[in-house]
């Protein structure tokens, strides 16, 4: 590293979560069953999870875009679970997972990014993007590479 922010790496896969168009990102609206319900996203998903209440989930489920469901789901206004923080990566990992067995374009997106490392490239979020100055924990795209692992693991390919 020569300066302030990381440098591109060639073997790394830029990429951001809320673009509809990535097939990688969860605001790409390939729907999924998932707990009993159909998923128009696994942004809806991720949102409904902060939460307990089975009504607060339908309607976050029932958003028309995963940009409403984004807006309900940090609503100050609604309780959150109180295990919120500990199961976080844990829902999203499930959300991820669920697509990508049950649309073959999404298994094979992660299955052609071979050795790559995935990250979201997000300016603002430290936790699950790499932040401005790419510091950050990345934890969208350890998750997407755990997936793209236990699909391996499971098709017996190394």
């Amino acid at each position: 590293m020569s300066g302030l922010f990381a440098e591109e790496d060639q073997n790394t896969h830029y990429f951001s979560r809320s673009d509809r168009e990535e097939l990688l990102g969860t605001f790409n609206d390939l729907s999924f069953e998932l707990d009993d319900h159909t998923w128009p996203t696994a942004e809806h998903y991720y949102q409904a999870m902060k939460f307990d209440n089975a009504d607060t989930q339908a309607k976050i489920r029932d958003c028309t875009t995963p940009e409403k469901a984004r807006k309900m789901g940090r609503s100050r206004f609604r309780k959150r679970r109180a295990d919120w923080k500990k199961l976080k990566t844990t829902f999203m990992t499930r959300a991820i997972y669920t697509r990508a067995k049950t649309h073959p374009s999404i298994a094979k997106a992660l299955e052609q990014s071979k050795d790559q490392r995935l990250v979201e490239n997000s300016n603002y979020d430290y936790f699950w993007g790499c932040g401005r100055d790419r510091r950050g924990s990345n934890h969208y795209g350890r998750v997407l590479m755990n997936v793209r692992e236990k699909l391996r693991d499971e098709n017996g390919r190394d």
